[in-house]
C-alpha cells in the first residue's frame, strides 16, 4: 500500500508536524508512506517538495480587501498547486490530505482527485474542510455559511456548497483528531464517513526525563516551581495569552518562575512576584524536538489558555514528558486533560479558575498520571494501525 500525505508544510504548524509524525509512524508499521509539501523544512527523503508560493500570493490578494486584519482566519482555495500531474500522486493508492491551505490545494485540484477515482482520507486539523472559508467557527451559528461574519455577500456560502457537492461525489473518509471536531464534522456532514483518531507523539523523543537533570541541562533554577507557556504568536487572540497574563497576576506562589517560549522579550514581574524567563528569539533558543522535550520535563506545569483549539500537540508532548497541563474547557482540550487527575480543565475564559488550576497542579503530584495517559492514547503504533484500518476499509 502506497500512501501520499499532502500538507502545506512538513514542520511549520501543528497540523504539519502531526502529518510528518504520522508519515514516520506509518513507515515504521509497514506502509510505504511519502509526504508532499510546498514548504519543506525537513531533510527527509520521504518528503517531496512541489510548486511555488505564487498560488499563496494570489489567494491572499484575492481576499485581502475583505479581511484586512483577519486575513489568516480564512481561505477560499480558489488557487493552488496541481499535484495530480506528479509521479507521487499517480503512484499513490491513498491520498491523505492534512492542512492544505494558503494556496497548497485548490478545490479544483480536489475535484480532479475525485474524478480520478482516488481514495481520499482527510484529517481535520481545523474546521475549514467542512465550513465555507473559515478555520474555526467560534461563536458563529450559521450552519451553511449564509451570513458569514468574515466575508460579505454569498462568497462563503458558495464555497460551502461547492465543498458539499464534491464530498458527495468522492470516496472520502474524514478523520477527526479529537472527539470534539469529529462530532462537529458529523453534524456538518451527516452523510459523510467520519471517524476519530488521535495524533501520535514520538515517545522516543517526548518521554520521561528526570526533572532536575532537565533543569541542569537548560540552566534553570533547581529549587523553584516552573510554569511553562509556548506560542509562536502572542498577539494571536485564539491563543488566549491575555487570559494567562491576568491569571498570573492573581497567583501568590513563592519561589516560582514563569517561562515563556518564543517570546522576543521579558514580560517583567507580576504583582505576585512571579518573574519571567524567556526562551526564544532575542534570548535562549530551543532548536530541536529533543530540546523541547527537555523543556517540558523541566516544568512543573504546562499552561495552554487557547480559546479555540482542536487537539494541541503541545499538551500531548508535555504529558508524554510527565508534565501535567492546564487549559480551558474548549475544543478537544477536555479530552486530553483528565480534570484534577493529570491536569486541570478551567472554565472557559475564567481567569480566576485558570489561576486556581495552576495552583492546584503545582500542589499535587500528577506526573505519573500524565505519563500514563500519554502513553496509552498517543502511541505511534496504535495510531498508525488505526489509520491503516481506515486505508483498508471501503
Amino acid at each position: 500500500m502506497k500512501v501520499l500525505l499532502v500538507s502545506t508544510s512538513d514542520l511549520a504548524g501543528g497540523g504539519a508536524i502531526a502529518a510528518y509524525r504520522l508519515m514516520e509512524a506509518l513507515n515504521k508499521n509497514g506502509v510505504k508512506a511519502k509526504m508532499m509539501v510546498r514548504d519543506k523544512q525537513s531533510s527527509s527523503v520521504t518528503v517531496a517538495q512541489v510548486g511555488t508560493k505564487i498560488p499563496k500570493v494570489l489567494e491572499r490578494l484575492h481576499i485581502m480587501s475583505y479581511l484586512r486584519g483577519k486575513l489568516w482566519q480564512a481561505d477560499t482555495a480558489d488557487f493552488g498547486i496541481d499535484i495530480t500531474k506528479t509521479e507521487e500522486y499517480k503512484e499513490a493508492d491513498i491520498i491523505h490530505l492534512h492542512w492544505i491551505n494558503q494556496g497548497m490545494i485548490s478545490l479544483s485540484c480536489l475535484k480532479q482527485m475525485i474524478k480520478d477515482g482516488k481514495k481520499i482520507v482527510w484529517t481535520l486539523h481545523d474546521e475549514w474542510p467542512y465550513l465555507g472559508i473559515c478555520h474555526y467557527r467560534g461563536d458563529c451559528k450559521e450552519t451553511a455559511c449564509k451570513n458569514c461574519p468574515l466575508l460579505p455577500g454569498n462568497i462563503a456560502h458558495k464555497h460551502y456548497q461547492r465543498k458539499q457537492e464534491l464530498f458527495k461525489k468522492g470516496n472520502i473518509t474524514f478523520v477527526g483528531c479529537s472527539q470534539w471536531i469529529t462530532e462537529r464534522a458529523q453534524e456538518a456532514m451527516p452523510e459523510a464517513q467520519v471517524v476519530h483518531i488521535n495524533n501520535c507523539i514520538p515517545h522516543n523523543i517526548f518521554r520521561y526525563i528526570d526533572q532536575q537533570e532537565a533543569r541542569k541541562k537548560l540552566s534553570l533554577p533547581l529549587d523553584k516551581k516552573i510554569i511553562l507557556f509556548c506560542s509562536q504568536n502572542l498577539n494571536d487572540e485564539r491563543k488566549g495569552f491575555t487570559y494567562l497574563q491576568q491569571a498570573l497576576e492573581q497567583l501568590k506562589i513563592q519561589n516560582s518562575k514563569f517561562i515563556i517560549k518564543d517570546s522576543p522579550s521579558p514580560l517583567g514581574e507580576t504583582e505576585g512576584g512571579l518573574s519571567t524567563i524567556c526562551i526564544g528569539k532575542g534570548a535562549r533558543y530551543i532548536s530541536s524536538p529533543e530540546e523541547m522535550a527537555t523543556m517540558y520535563a523541566a516544568a512543573d506545569v504546562f499552561v495552554t489558555p487557547s480559546l479555540q483549539d482542536n487537539l494541541p500537540n503541545t499538551i500531548a508532548e508535555a504529558m508524554s514528558c510527565g508534565t501535567p497541563c492546564v487549559g480551558f474547557k474548549v475544543g478537544g482540550i477536555p479530552e486530553m486533560i483528565d480534570h484534577q487527575q493529570n491536569g486541570y480543565v478551567a472554565k472557559y475564559k475564567d481567569v480566576t479558575d485558570l489561576a486556581e488550576g495552576i495552583c492546584y497542579v503545582l500542589s499535587h503530584d500528577m506526573r505519573e498520571a500524565a505519563l500514563h495517559k500519554a502513553s496509552s492514547v498517543y502511541g505511534e503504533t496504535h495510531v498508525a494501525q488505526n489509520y491503516i484500518n481506515v486505508y483498508e476499509s471501503r
